[in-house]
């Protein structure tokens, strides 16, 4: 690469640079809280591998915000431990309804130091704590909210210090109470001297990166700013029987579904689902009609173009004022586009496609007069079209691309669109603002686009209308020229004119992105995808340059680019492979759980010999079995010739059949109120008992098949009743091995692998409820092996050792113990290359899920 080249790169990612310095609400570390179980909230860990030493003054300070719309605020921010025996805490409690939630904590006791944030300031503005800590005078002084506070502290002059961020299981200060908050900018001072940085801008791993002296942090699963910028989030899927409409209100921060018999209200904030039904009987739903909610009469309108008729629904009472519509002369106006003018109190329809023919109507309905006006276009600018998108503005509405032809003929010419245009409710004309640049590959757009009108921006999803498999990709476009970014990852779409539909909303409760996508399937139902992405959204470009500035240190970061100029490319890969490593997690690592086997070919287990390779790869399925139950690998039901019956399941029926089993081995059943909590959560007690009724009487069907095995609840709770003598099913008798956390025999240790050889436990699914029973059976399959390893030496028998290695590989590829056991066996049986071999292979895998070196060379492991 020549220099002006080289030149041109550096000036490039200078200019991302600058621009990650206007996002700056863009990045820091969330802290996962008590919507999730213990084991997966979030902890950050400053010194992982020691303590801090301070010989004279010392200060901590950082940045925090919360996340809003959680159920728990309570808990531990940080946590200061001098010499493992005192403990200084600030901690947020809310239990009490008095002001000055954020305390302080000295060992045992509440210090004279409480202060608070206000609420508005708390959730949406970040907030400087800051905790100086003078040995000399023996005192504390911490700066929270717009007040300081000072009180004695007696501190060794030469004290070493853990700090500890949210959760942690340090020795005996462990805690699991964290609430949901967001931290950046962790910076510690020694005697007025900067000497740690901690900025937690990072969009994934578990790495905490210390820009000052390189010595990083650790983190248990972390919840990245900065991804949920850039990253969608897929929030809730519905599925409805028959067709469904999609609205919004925007303000609140609500989905509104709109179907036959009920509205489907869905809270992004609270994510939570409410469906109530119609007082006023079944709406009429076609292919080509539209809902639109408008916030200031607070009634949603189904509009129905061809017949030119508006049905409303009063939320406050649940009634449409019109249920019955005639629809015998059909014209479609598919996907076309829509908006309420409060300037003349109307509902504009614009363009739309049918009968292979696209539209170039203007609609205008009076929500005052109830009167319908078809507008006489005054200019050509407007052509026919569909799959544009349109967003609301002062006076009018902008309108972007779509797809279709001069003469609305689908026979002549059609084609994509790329103009910008603005139509004006005064003067009902178009203005052309101006043309995009024809892109390499085409695109439409999704219904809505966001238009900012005070910064002359917009944001739209665009996506191929040529695939079915399709994606949706959110754009960054310009009001006055015509330029736009990608930004944000993509949505998988799947597209079919007729039956699909996706549209964009801006939530301003949670200032997030919105985007619904439906698909009609071939059964007739309407399934309903909701995800999110807060703003503002970041592209990919700016992910793969430098990490965020902050403004103080501009000046630094221009001579920094200069003088960086010769090594750029060198610090281009870097960052780059940097990105890749998905960090440290002791309970999730490469984003694959635990408990996922590992191929033999890419373990830490070193090349598969006749000797190192397991008896089984993960794989291997057993034989069909009769009278049987498998939930290790893929979850299957075999009846009493052999027939596998779970193919009968529905996804609902499938999940309510492993809640009650796995309730009814690990407890004695499980009540109705937690089937309620975990499966029909969005529904009224009415419903959900109804729903619960219906199912258990289909499941209870499908079990018959199984003779032996049946539903009952004649405890209060419900249990699937299983015979063991007739029938066998895995997880019982993994749990018969494990239970007693005894030292099993090689016997039982090759009983266990024969269990486990088809997979993890419940490979194939995926319920956040399941996700405790995975943790632990992982676990309990680890530690049963490391029993039976420690209670046994290498020169017993070296051979079997290392099939159990492999076997602990299947469940935790970065396992010390089990790569020690194996070079161990490997030089035992003079293998000596192969087990250079597997440190090698394990210090690979260590350094791709760490992203750090694995330290100890063949010497300290044999000798460990």
């Amino acid at each position: 690469m020549n220099f002006c080249s080289r030149f041109i790169l550096i000036i490039t990612l200078f200019h991302f640079s600058i621009y990650n310095v206007c996002l700056g609400q863009s990045y820091g570390l969330g802290f996962e809280s008590f919507d999730v179980v213990q084991d997966k909230r979030t902890g950050l860990d400053l010194s992982p591998e020691g303590t801090f030493q301070f010989n004279g003054d010392f200060e901590v300070s950082f940045e925090i915000a919360f996340l809003p719309g959680k159920k728990t605020y309570f808990g531990y921010i940080l946590r200061l431990i001098e010499n493992d025996t005192k403990n200084i805490d600030i901690l947020y409690d809310n239990s009490l309804l008095k002001d000055d939630h954020f305390k302080v904590i000295v060992g045992d006791e509440f210090s004279r130091i409480a202060f608070d944030i206000p609420g508005e300031q708390l959730y949406k503005k970040w907030n400087k704590i800051r905790l100086i800590f003078n040995k000399q005078k023996k005192t504390i002084t911490v700066f929270g909210g717009s007040k300081s506070f000072t009180q004695s502290l007696n501190l060794d002059q030469a004290g070493r210090f853990k700090m500890l961020f949210g959760t942690n299981k340090y020795k005996n200060f462990n805690t699991t109470d964290v609430p949901p908050m967001k931290i950046r900018n962790i910076e510690i001072r020694e005697d007025d001297k900067r000497t740690y940085y901690f900025p937690l801008d990072e969009i994934e791993g578990n790495t905490a990166p210390e820009r000052l002296s390189g010595a990083d942090g650790l983190i248990f699963n972390p919840l990245w700013i900065k991804k949920l910028h850039y990253e969608w989030q897929p929030l809730r899927t519905f599925v409805v029987n028959g067709p469904a409409r999609i609205t919004s209100n925007q303000v609140e921060g609500v989905v509104q579904i709109v179907c036959n018999d009920s509205l489907i209200t869905y809270s992004i904030l609270s994510n939570r689902a409410n469906r109530v039904a119609y007082k006023s009987g079944k709406q009429a739903l076609f292919v080509d009609n539209q809902v639109l909610y408008e916030r200031s009469d607070g009634k949603i309108h189904n509009i129905y173009i061809n017949e030119k008729q508006v049905s409303t629904l009063d939320l406050k009472i649940g009634k449409w004022n019109k249920s019955l519509v005639d629809s015998s002369s059909k014209t479609h106006f598919l996907h076309a586009n829509k908006f309420y003018s409060a300037e003349d109190s109307s509902i504009y329809i614009l363009g739309g496609y049918g009968h292979l023919r696209y539209k170039g109507n203007v609609h205008k309905y009076n929500l005052a007069t109830g009167t319908w006006t078809d507008l006489i276009r005054k200019d050509s600018v407007f052509t026919p079209r569909y799959l544009a998108a349109l967003g609301r503005a002062t006076g009018g509405a902008y309108l972007i691309g779509g797809y279709g032809s001069t003469t609305g003929q689908q026979i002549l010419n059609p084609g994509n669109r790329y103009d910008l245009l603005f139509f004006d409710t005064k003067t009902g004309t178009f203005k052309k603002v101006y043309n995009l640049n024809i892109p390499e590959e085409d695109f439409v757009f999704a219904n809505s686009m966001i238009v900012n009108e005070k910064a002359k921006t917009f944001f739209a999803l665009i996506f191929p209308k040529d695939k079915f498999s399709s994606q949706l990709q959110l754009v960054r476009g310009s009001l006055t020229s015509p330029e736009y970014q990608l930004v944000g990852s993509k949505i998988p779409y799947q597209f079919i004119d007729t039956e699909s539909f996706a549209d964009l909303f801006y939530d301003q409760a949670t200032s997030r992105f919105v985007a619904v996508t439906s698909f009609r399937n071939e059964k007739k139902q309407t399934i309903i995808s909701v995800y999110s992405l807060y703003a503002p959204p970041l592209d990919a470009s700016i992910l793969v340059s430098t990490a965020e500035t902050k403004p103080g240190n501009l000046t630094w970061m221009i001579v920094a680019f200069l003088a960086l100029a010769g090594g750029f490319l060198v610090y281009q890969y870097k960052i780059k492979n940097r990105k890749r490593l998905p960090g440290k997690d002791e309970a999730a690592v490469s984003k694959i759980p635990a408990e996922a086997p590992v191929p033999v070919n890419i373990s830490a287990a070193g090349s598969p010999s006749s000797t190192d390779a397991p008896e089984r790869t993960p794989e291997a399925k057993q034989a069909p079995a009769h009278n049987s139950i498998m939930l290790f690998g893929n979850l299957q039901l075999f009846d009493e010739q052999g027939n596998e019956i779970a193919k009968l399941f529905t996804p609902l029926l499938k999940e309510l059949f492993l809640v009650i089993l796995l309730y009814s081995i690990r407890r004695d059943g499980i009540s109705s109120e937690k089937l309620k909590e975990l499966l029909w959560f969005d529904k009224p007690s009415e419903s959900a008992r109804n729903n619960r009724s219906v199912n258990i009487a289909k499941l209870k069907g499908i079990l018959d098949k199984l003779k032996y095995c049946h539903i009952s609840k004649e405890t209060g709770y419900w249990k699937i009743n299983v015979d063991y003598g007739q029938i066998t099913i895995d997880y019982a008798d993994y749990l018969n091995l494990v239970a007693d956390k005894r030292v099993l025999s090689k016997q039982d240790i090759t009983e266990l692998s024969n269990i486990t050889k088809r997979g993890s436990f419940l490979s194939d699914l995926d319920y956040e409820w399941l996700d405790s029973f995975k943790s632990e059976t992982s676990n309990e399959i680890v530690d049963a092996y490391l029993r039976y390893a420690a209670s046994v030496s290498i020169s017993d028998d070296p051979e079997f050792l290392i099939k159990l290695a492999n076997y602990i590989f299947y469940f935790d590829p970065v396992n010390e113990e089990a790569m020690t056991i194996k070079c161990k066996a490997f030089a035992h049986l003079g293998k000596h290359s192969m087990a250079k071999t597997a440190l090698e292979n394990f210090s690979r895998e260590y350094r791709r899920i760490y992203g750090e070196e694995f330290q100890k060379d063949m010497p300290e492991v044999l000798h460990s």
